[in-house]
């Protein structure tokens, strides 16, 4: 048996024997787990250096336009020639699609000649126009003049300039099939405009390639998977409003609001939170539904602006919702089955709920306090975006080593040029990678530990509250939250860095796990067999035991390193045999009381996921240059970023109730059943009859 902590964590003698508040809450600690401080400092070292890398090398609007035959991107200002509000990339020589679409084909869609422009292009209907490449040389135009012309300096061409358009080498090109933007690309329709191709034979222009191929050759390049991570990704940065509305201050102001109905309306709460989250998760699930097309005809498209209606475009982008739509449908089916069940065991929460809001009640700074840690992840957050933007476009622009014939007549040089006329692409070399991997592992690893540091921050404080003596309660020092939070800072911030770097490396290494099983083609691939499917399951199932087996560990040795000063690992320990020594006593009541918190918490991130499709139908996020291609990544973005600020302000009460069960205990094991510190409305709630018979006996 461990030796008892009353004189640790209660009131100790002073030297004319009456009793001092504190005892080693407030003395006697020393720096613990220092060499994981220092650690978490070189980490975030590494951590400016590998963003500052994205910044230098990164420039966002790569993620969402494409590039032009320069190695322009489509809508940069700072081009040559400046391409500013022209987003649009249009390839000029239908043939060369045509070509990048064949089966046996080496050439690449990649080198067909493209430029910017700012709508895309239709065939005429009495006759012929042209689209021209970027004016210089002997076309004495400005770019303004050129766009005006709608791209067409045809008429200034001399003889040899026609010749050589006559033959799809340009500099002007005939428009021949018509083209819709789909996500600032012209796609073509191949559906060639029977006009226009009368005229350009008429002309004596070379033979136009037709079909199908023209069309599917755009559509497989924008739909490959490469450019649909690029959406995603400039999707959240385009929605970054909705991101500070939805994700940042609604959940500020919902758990505030959450916080101060428990402290004085204790009783209903558990009963509203069940039917809130009811209502939201089916309000969610049918937004995935409306956007998925299979409620209403609201479903997303990725076409830009006005277009035919009778020709419909399909992308991985409406595939991916209606996956996650199904996949909502379950999870909703499966909450509202389990809220239904744990109905009639909503009293043994409430009474125990009505302790944690006596604390708030008596400590009243633990209301406020998670302002501080959320400011510091609101502003680490919107570092971390932006950095994030920038890696994922910092990959360089090569000019492609291509060995088609991509001739093409070249206005500087006064002739058909067919050195170095290859398309330009984006080239991602593997330490990129391993730099987004970096960031995305610095991100979750800073937010478990912000999130640990405010966990510790209330336990000391209601700890501080807990074992204050009845006699002198009056003397619990004012706002004892900061001396909790001065005791965290200079003793035991190395300890909070560990424990949240263990969560942080389950997690991770989970997700490679699951990355390195997607990567080798074995999504659904359980064995066939039984005993194949058994194994398949119970791993997953018992990675996911695993992962919820430490959080719990680590949320209760917080509760001892804010109580003892201990090391993490000491405090693991600790925490750990005094659970195991009391799970009849506090087994129920915390996992009642976890659920309606984490119903709560859910509550608060689906309330930010349902105002953040309502501000995404907006029409600024609909049409132009600031389209979200898909709703799903800012939503879960938002959902992700509720349940964080939930997570800060709930640890109020979830802290403050784990606290005061284990304080309960260790305070009755030092006293021989009789918890001498414990505050008479915890001593009511837990030595009643019926709940000693439930916390002690189990179920019946």
């Amino acid at each position: 048996m461990r030796g008892p902590l009353g004189p640790v964590t209660g009131g100790y003698p002073s030297s004319d024997g009456s009793t001092q508040l504190g005892g080693v809450i407030r003395h006697h600690r020393k720096c613990r787990d220092i060499v994981f401080l220092l650690i978490f400092i070189a980490f975030w070292v590494a951590m400016i250096v590998n963003s500052s890398f994205g910044f230098n090398q990164g420039n966002p609007l790569r993620l969402t336009y494409g590039l032009d035959y320069k190695g322009n991107v489509c809508g940069d200002k700072h081009a040559n020639p400046g391409l500013k509000e022209l987003e649009l990339r249009y390839w000029l020589n239908p043939n060369q699609v045509y070509e990048s679409g064949s089966k046996d084909s080496l050439f690449s869609l990649s080198d067909a000649r493209s430029i910017c422009l700012l709508d895309c292009p239709t065939p005429s209907e009495d006759g012929l126009n042209w689209v021209c490449d970027y004016p210089e040389g002997e076309i004495r135009l400005s770019m303004d003049d050129w766009i005006d012309r709608n791209y067409d300096y045809f008429e200034f061409l001399t003889p040899e300039m026609r010749n050589t358009s006559l033959q799809l080498l340009g500099p002007c090109y005939p428009v021949i099939f018509p083209s819709t933007n789909v996500y600032w690309s012209c796609q073509f329709i191949a559906r060639v405009s029977n006009m226009s191709l009368r005229h350009w034979q008429q002309m004596g222009g070379v033979n136009i390639n037709e079909g199908i191929i023209i069309d599917k050759s755009i559509h497989q390049s924008i739909n490959a998977q490469s450019s649909v991570l690029k959406r995603y990704v400039a999707d959240v940065g385009k929605s970054w409003p909705v991101l500070i509305v939805c994700g940042g201050l609604l959940p500020l102001f919902l758990s505030i609001i959450w916080l101060l109905l428990i402290r004085h309306f204790v009783a209903a709460m558990p009963w509203i939170t069940v039917v809130v989250f009811n209502i939201l998760i089916i309000s969610v699930t049918m937004f995935y539904y409306l956007k998925a097309g299979w409620i209403g005809h609201d479903s997303i498209s990725p076409i830009i602006g006005e277009h035919d209606p009778y020709y419909h475009v399909s992308g991985r982008e409406l595939h991916h919702l209606r996956v996650v739509a199904v996949l909502m449908t379950f999870i909703m089916i499966v909450s509202i089955l389990a809220s239904v069940a744990i109905v009639r065991r909503i009293l043994m929460a409430t009474s125990v709920l009505k302790v944690a809001a006596k604390v708030i009640g008596e400590v009243h700074a633990l209301i406020i306090f998670p302002i501080i840690p959320y400011t510091i992840l609101a502003i680490f957050y919107m570092f971390w975006l932006s950095a994030t933007l920038n890696l994922f476009s910092s990959g360089r622009v090569l000019q492609n080593n291509c060995s088609s014939n991509c001739c093409t007549y070249d206005l500087a040089l006064k002739k058909v040029n067919c050195d170095r006329c290859c398309g330009y692409s984006i080239h991602y070399t593997p330490h990129i990678g391993v730099a987004i991997f970096f960031h995305l592992f610095g991100c979750y690893w800073a937010t478990q530990f912000f999130i640990a540091c405010s966990a510790t921050i209330v336990a000391g404080s209601v700890a501080s509250y807990y074992w204050t003596p009845n006699e002198i309660s009056t003397e619990v020092p004012f706002l004892p939250v900061f001396s909790s939070m001065k005791r965290l800072i200079r003793y035991s911030l190395g300890s909070i860095v560990l424990g949240s770097l263990i969560v942080s490396f389950v997690e991770s290494i989970r997700f490679i796990l699951e990355s390195v099983r997607r990567k080798l083609k074995v999504p659904s691939t359980m064995p066939d067999g039984f005993f194949g499917k058994i194994t398949f399951h119970s791993s997953q199932f018992l990675l996911r035991c695993i992962e919820w087996t430490i959080k719990s560990v680590n949320r209760n040795a917080y509760i001892m390193i804010a109580i003892t000063g201990k090391s993490f690992c000491q405090a693991s320990v600790v925490a750990t045999e005094l659970i195991f020594n009391n799970i009849l006593r506090i087994g129920k009541v915390n996992v009642i009381g976890d659920i309606i918190l984490s119903l709560g918490k859910l509550c608060i991130s689906l309330s930010s996921a349902l105002f953040a499709f309502l501000m995404l139908d907006a029409h600024k996020y609909r049409s132009s240059h600031n389209k979200v291609s898909s709703p799903l990544l800012p939503v879960l973005a938002c959902w992700a970023l509720g349940y964080v600020v939930a997570t800060l302000f709930f640890a109020v009460i979830e802290m403050s109730i784990d606290t005061i069960i284990l304080s309960f205990c260790q305070d009755s094991e030092e006293h021989q059943g009789n918890a001498q510190y414990a505050p008479p409305l915890l001593m009511e709630t837990l030595n009643s009859q019926s709940e000693t018979q439930r916390l002690t006996e189990g179920p019946s």
